[in-house]
């Protein structure tokens, strides 16, 4: 230490100069390594372009379609619940300042992970745009924990209402067509289309929204991500409950694109009999029919009206065409995840059948 103290007075150093470096160093290592949370939140707030609206320890990240959507605009919207989950509430909310109307999805503080742990998914879910994904438009966290996801709202029904309402397009063929067209390309695209795969972890008909002309638009994909195990495990329970979940599953952290395919081949049983996918109902039991089922009960297996297709001005639909769909369906739902076709395959398939 000596040596060191006579080397810097022989270069001429002063002392407060020594103080001033020793000082600009700490100063240095403390800026490189301060905490996550704090990073993140600068990250974030630059990211919102409006320091005049949001609050210090509120968080508004936005995407394509929304860049001009402000805090004020998503917590002073009027809402109406339209559905409620274990982990979260659904709000039809109309934003004044903007004149739209927005789907709101609150998650509840107590079932999400970190906030530093979901944001990088969030920037991953926001950026994905395709014709038959509900796009999410913005995020935002508040300073008790409350986290909202912003998406745009569908005036038409989600699909399982369509499918139980029975109205006079629910058994046409071509409808029934386009619709399980258009979210085996959304599954496709989550899956193959993307840098790292997506899996949807939640897939079923009440998360199919219909746009215009019935053109399906799926929502909630990769929202099992942002929660914790424990509300993750509830969704996949009440996923079971209502006759999606597939056989192999045991926790919802081993969900991946078998598991998609199977709650896909479900919605397919859907449309075809317009019945609900009840576990103890005899149609409903996917992962145990057998051949014996399509051999002996074939009027149960699909709706009579969707070989009506011709008297109602529709292109004429045979009953082949009807089976080898269900035949598809089926093998959606095979008891063996690596007997389950790929959605290439599947969308192969369901061109050759349109």
């Amino acid at each position: 230490m000596r040596k060191i103290h006579k080397l810097l007075l022989i270069l001429g150093i002063p002392t407060s100069c020594i103080i001033l470096l020793l000082l600009f160093v700490i100063y240095i290592w403390f800026f490189k390594n301060r905490p996550a949370k704090d990073e993140l939140k600068e990250a974030n707030l630059d990211k919102c372009k409006e320091s005049d609206d949001v609050g210090k320890d509120d968080i508004l990240i936005k995407f394509r379609g929304c860049e001009n959507l402000t805090v004020h605009d998503i917590l002073d919207a009027p809402g109406e619940v339209i559905g409620k989950s274990g982990y979260g509430t659904l709000y039809r909310a109309s934003l004044l300042s903007a004149d739209s109307v927005m789907l709101l999805r609150f998650l509840r503080p107590t079932c999400t992970g970190k906030l530093e742990q979901i944001v990088p998914l969030i920037q991953v879910l926001g950026s994905i745009r395709h014709p038959n994904l509900v796009p999410l438009c913005a995020f935002y966290a508040g300073p008790r924990g409350e986290k909202l996801l912003v998406y745009p709202f569908y005036s038409n029904k989600n699909l399982a209402q369509f499918i139980r309402d029975e109205d006079g397009d629910t058994h046409k063929w071509t409808v029934i067509s386009k619709i399980s067209t258009g979210i085996a390309r959304a599954l496709d695209y989550l899956h193959k289309g993307l840098q790292k795969p997506l899996f949807h972890g939640n897939l079923k008909s009440k998360n199919i929204y219909l746009g215009h002309d019935y053109q399906p638009y799926v929502s909630d994909f990769g929202i099992h991500q942002l929660l914790n195990p424990t509300a993750a495990q509830e969704m996949l329970e009440g996923s079971a409950a209502e006759g999606y979940k597939a056989p192999e599953l045991i926790k919802m952290k081993d969900t991946g694109e078998q598991a998609d395919i199977y709650s896909l081949g479900v919605i397919f049983l859907e449309l075809l009999s317009g019945k609900e996918p009840v576990i103890d109902q005899d149609l409903y039991l996917p992962s145990s029919m057998r051949a014996a089922v399509l051999d002996h009960r074939l009027s149960d297996l699909y709706h009579p009206d969707i070989l009506l297709g011709e008297s109602n001005g529709q292109t004429p639909v045979t009953e082949e065409n009807v089976l080898k769909f269900f035949q598809l369906a089926m093998s959606c739902c095979s008891p063996s995840p690596s007997l389950r076709p790929d959605t290439t395959q599947i969308l192969k398939k369901l061109e050759e059948l349109a």
